[in-house]
């Protein structure tokens, strides 16, 4: 998920049905344990049009619109007229990602959609597989998905051009989404995934009250949508609550048995509880799923590196970045083991990946300072 262009595709959705889920059991949840909220998990809010982005709809969108009819038009008007970048810092609801110009794929597709369904335009929400990353803070690490959306054909549409197939829109350049599979889903998934990820960036400041009532509405929202249960477990473990921790952990994993991280907070979490029996359990189950986890041979690069074994971790770098190659901080560490074994140049190549990977402005900067500093050495 990096900066990149809109791109239009083409292609046609099939339905599959849907088995209706029971809402969470009530045991789930703890609210007295947590403070109100500061900020109200309204899904009202989430696909809102803020007054500037009624005047964006009353003029270039709706010059587009007479150019080009109310589907190409408005991707007309995304693609030229907001030059919108990629930006993880935080997840933002329809309005923010418009002020901002910029988002995460989650922001920018509720902006679309907010967009499109002021227009009377089919919307069509489509997770796509095979586009799984990682990362990780201080104390947290995070899964994200990729999804992106799909415009049906209106009547406009079809009397202009007799298109009826979906139009997709997406924020990621052609060849990453080449032969890639996606699944339609509702958008009551796609109001849950926005209030998971406010849980897990309000986690991750430090914000636990807040977090819980995101993750309590996201469960809420939509009852199946596995990701929801492991972060309030997390929330639960942070905010120092063992017992409902587990509960919801084990919720998880009576849902999804092969959730490796559910099951991998929940080997942390008997561990500190000293139950070593049932953690050694689970931790082989663990291992079974999931031999090698996420950031396994990054880890092992940093130790080789603090030993000064430069080859061994330019290895291990390279390793993790075949399964995870849009890491921008192993790019950086690869960069860094380069310049250690006097390859400039290829440190130069992987401080651009780590910059074009990278998901925040402040990552953006810092990488740009880097690479700019080391064409200068080169240069002298």
């Amino acid at each position: 998920m990096r900066i990149g262009a809109l791109l239009l595709s083409v292609l046609f959705l099939f339905g599959c049905a849907q088995q209706p889920f029971q809402p969470a059991p009530d045991r789930l949840f703890a609210d007295a344990l947590f403070k109100p909220p500061s900020e109200p998990a309204n899904a009202g809010e989430i696909f809102a049009l803020s007054p500037a982005m009624r005047d964006y709809l009353d003029g270039e969108i709706a010059e587009q619109i007479r150019a080009h009819g109310p589907r190409r038009g408005l991707f007309e008007a995304l693609r030229g007229g907001l030059r919108l970048e990629y930006d993880a810092t935080m997840t933002r609801n329809a309005a923010q990602a418009f002020e901002a110009r910029a988002g995460n794929c989650l922001s920018l597709v509720i902006m679309t959609a907010a967009f499109a369904r002021q227009l009377g335009i089919p919307v069509h929400y489509q997770s796509v597989f095979g586009q799984d990353t990682w990362s990780r803070g201080e104390e947290l690490m995070v899964l994200s998905g990729h999804i992106n959306i799909g415009l049906g054909a209106s009547g406009r549409d079809r009397q202009r051009d007799g298109e009826q197939s979906v139009m997709t829109v997406d924020f990621l350049p052609p060849e990453e989404l080449r032969g890639q599979y996606r699944q339609e889903v509702p958008e009551a998934t796609v109001l849950a995934m926005y209030m998971n990820n406010r849980a897990a960036e309000s986690l991750a400041q430090g914000q636990i009250d807040q977090a819980y009532w995101w993750a309590r509405a996201a469960i809420g929202t939509a009852p199946d949508y596995q990701s929801a249960y492991n972060t309030l477990g997390v929330i639960y473990v942070k905010h120092g609550e063992p017992a409902q921790a587990e509960r919801a952990l084990h919720h998880a994993l009576e849902r999804m048995p092969g959730d490796a991280e559910a099951l991998s907070n929940l080997v942390g979490l008997l561990e500190e509880q000293g139950r070593v029996a049932e953690a050694a359990a689970h931790r082989a189950k663990l291992a079974r799923l999931d031999a090698e986890p996420p950031y396994h041979y990054f880890d092992l690069g940093l130790a080789a590196l603090q030993r000064k074994d430069y080859r061994e971790a330019r290895r291990l770098f390279r390793k993790e970045l075949a399964r995870m190659p849009y890491a921008h901080e192993i790019h950086f560490a690869l960069a860094m083991t380069h310049l250690r074994l006097g390859e400039s140049r290829l440190a130069s190549q992987e401080l651009r990946l780590a910059l074009d990977s990278s998901t925040t402005p402040g990552s953006r900067d810092l990488y740009a300072a880097k690479l700019d500093h080391l064409r200068e050495l080169q240069l002298n």
